[in-house]
């Protein structure tokens, strides 16, 4: 595994972990490596300080090379054990976004539209909105299929 300083073309840095400088380039060539901060697939490796190796015998590890923090779009939302990684939080922020865009959002009508769909009532479609643990429990007893996504802040504030 090797660490890489990236940078993305909205001069954002952030580090990131490849099997080797092979994947990475292969990763980034296709768009599958993306800016933390602002989502941005336009990123290349940023100039990094090299780990160097204490002599044999020295005890202790090297200390990792320092490099300056990335800048924040907005503070990472709270998770169990600590905050959210920026990586994570911007994978969901992308993901919120593709829901809003393709779907219609029923609010609180989520469990009572989604079984007027299964039973072909209304238009099949796409949907989003609140149900509790409960009503998406019966649903999913009922045979229709629904998921349960993480709601981040929007990326765009």
């Amino acid at each position: 595994m090797i660490r890489f300083a990236l940078r993305c073309d909205n001069a954002h840095e952030f580090e990131s972990w490849f099997k080797d400088g092979a994947a990475f380039d292969r990763m980034a060539a296709a768009g599958l490596v993306e800016c933390p901060v602002c989502g941005d697939a336009r990123v290349a490796k940023a100039l990094m300080a090299p780990a160097i190796a204490r002599a044999p015998g020295v005890k202790g590890r090297p200390e990792p090379a320092a490099t300056p923090p990335a800048a924040a779009a907005q503070p990472p939302a709270p998770v169990a054990g600590g905050p959210m990684p920026a990586q994570v939080l911007a994978l969901l922020q992308r993901m919120r976004a593709e829901v809003e865009k393709n779907c219609d959002y029923v609010g609180r009508d989520f469990a009572a539209e989604a079984r007027r769909i299964a039973k072909g009532e209304s238009e099949e479609r796409g949907i989003y909105g609140e149900a509790s643990e409960a009503e998406t429990e019966a649903l999913r007893d009922e045979g229709i299929a629904v998921g349960r996504l993480p709601w981040v802040p929007r990326s765009d504030g």
